[in-house]
Formats: C-alpha cells, sequence, structure tokens
C-alpha cells in the first residue's frame, strides 16, 4: 500500500499467482451455487402449467323445423245447370222454368162461368182480391163522449131558489163582541141535487172571526131539490149574514 503511495511498483513471482487464481475461482463457483440454491428451491413450489388447456361447451339447440303446409283445398265442382236452380220450397209458389209439354184443362160447369178460388159470386175479373159486391159498409161513426157533470144553475132570474128547510143561525164569536167587530158577512153556496150544501165560497167579509162562523153555519143549512123538467140539478146562490152587537145581546 505504501507503495502506491510512494509510487513504487512491486512485482509479485510468477508462481504467486496461482493460489490466486484457483482461490478466486473457488469463491466465484460457492457464490454462484448460493444464489442457485435458492432459485432452484423456489422453481420446485411453482404450479405446473399444463401443456393443452381445453374448454368444454353445450352444442347449440337444434334450429325450429319450418311449419308444414297448408292443406290443398280440393277445388269444388261446378255444379250443372239442373243443380244451380234453386229448388223452391213447398209452401211457396214459383212459376215453372220450362214449358210443360201439355197443359191440362179443367171442365166447365154448366151454368157458373170460371172464377178465382176464394172469389165472391158476382164479382167481376181483374177486380181486388177479397172484394165484395157492392163495396165493404162504411164503418159507423165512434159514440159521443160521455157527459160530464152539468154545471150547477144559478138561482135568480127565471129561476126561483128552492125552499129552505133547515136553517142554522151563526154564534157570534165573544172576542168580536169584546172588540166591537160587526158588519155583514157574503157568502156563494152551491147546493146539490139532494139539497144539502156542498161548497161554501167567501166573497166578503169585515172580519176573518165572522167568516169563520159564518161558513160554518151555511155548512149545516138543507134546501129542497131544484127539479127542472124532471131532473134535479145542482144550483149557486147567495146568502148574506148580518153580526150586530145589538144581536149579541
Amino acid at each position: 500500500m505504501f507503495d502506491l503511495f510512494t509510487g513504487r511498483e512491486k512485482h509479485l513471482p510468477s508462481h504467486a499467482a496461482v493460489p490466486i487464481l484457483v482461490s478466486t475461482a473457488t469463491q466465484a463457483i460457492v457464490m454462484a451455487v448460493v444464489a442457485a440454491i435458492p432459485i432452484l428451491f423456489f422453481a420446485e413450489q411453482l404450479p405446473e402449467i399444463p401443456t393443452v388447456m381445453a374448454f368444454v361447451a353445450a352444442p347449440p339447440a337444434p334450429p325450429t323445423p319450418p311449419p308444414p303446409p297448408p292443406p290443398k283445398v280440393a277445388a269444388r265442382p261446378k255444379p250443372t245447370p239442373s243443380e244451380s236452380r234453386p229448388t223452391p220450397a213447398t209452401t211457396q209458389l214459383v212459376a215453372p222454368v220450362e214449358e210443360p209439354a201439355k197443359i191440362a184443362e179443367l171442365p166447365d160447369d154448366e151454368g157458373f162461368d170460371r172464377g178465382v178460388v176464394g172469389g165472391v159470386e158476382g164479382g167481376i175479373p181483374g177486380g181486388v182480391v177479397g172484394g165484395v159486391v157492392g163495396g165493404l159498409p162504411e164503418a159507423p161513426p165512434p159514440p159521443p163522449p160521455p157527459a160530464g157533470p152539468r154545471a150547477p144553475v144559478r138561482v135568480g132570474g127565471q129561476v126561483n131558489a128552492p125552499t129552505l128547510l133547515h136553517r142554522v143561525e151563526p154564534d157570534y164569536p165573544a172576542l168580536a163582541v169584546r172588540a166591537h167587530i160587526q158588519g155583514v158577512v157574503i157568502l156563494e153556496a152551491i147546493v146539490d141535487s139532494d139539497g144539502h150544501v156542498a161548497e161554501v165560497k167567501l166573497l166578503r167579509s169585515p172580519h176573518p172571526l165572522l167568516a169563520i162562523e159564518a161558513q160554518r153555519a151555511l155548512t149545516q143549512w138543507r134546501y129542497s131539490p131544484l127539479v127542472l123538467n124532471g131532473i134535479r140539478e145542482r144550483f149557486i146562490l147567495t146568502v148574506t149574514l148580518s153580526f150586530h152587537l145589538e144581536q149579541a145581546k
């Protein structure tokens, strides 16, 4: 080492170089073996790669067979002229198609002309089927509608009022007396055919209290029937009832 610094070069003898080369080669071999051992160890644990890898898949489904051809329609035979002719119904009269070879004639009856089945004696050729000699009689006129109830007869003029058989006087209301209510109540009465008062209509009244009592009394009146031309008739007449304080006393 010191020779290097001093610049002096020291030469080794040739017989000492052989051991150095052998030592160096031995170390190299040992290092190579040491480096190759781990490689061999890991190489033994690696999985073996198969030489051939095969993939198996299911075969594809066969194609759908085509639909069968449609059946052939048998050709219809052409009808003959005799078959194409429609057969008439037994209940329907149809004119003959072919002219018959011979037409049978019906014998004439002595004294009678040949007519039509269902005809009427004395008819004319070309007349109306089902006609009648002289035509049909005219229909009778419809009956008149039933007569409704006759209106009541108003008494007055030439029609005298029937006799009053039963009369009921009205009561004077006590409230009307204390209130000094008085006056005349005018009513219109419709009397039936038996003489009973059927309806009462108020025409005029000074107060409703007096009108109520007057109507109540008039419905109880009774007349003799009104007879005109032998028939009992309803009639209308006007009735006047007076209410005065002197009457109440």
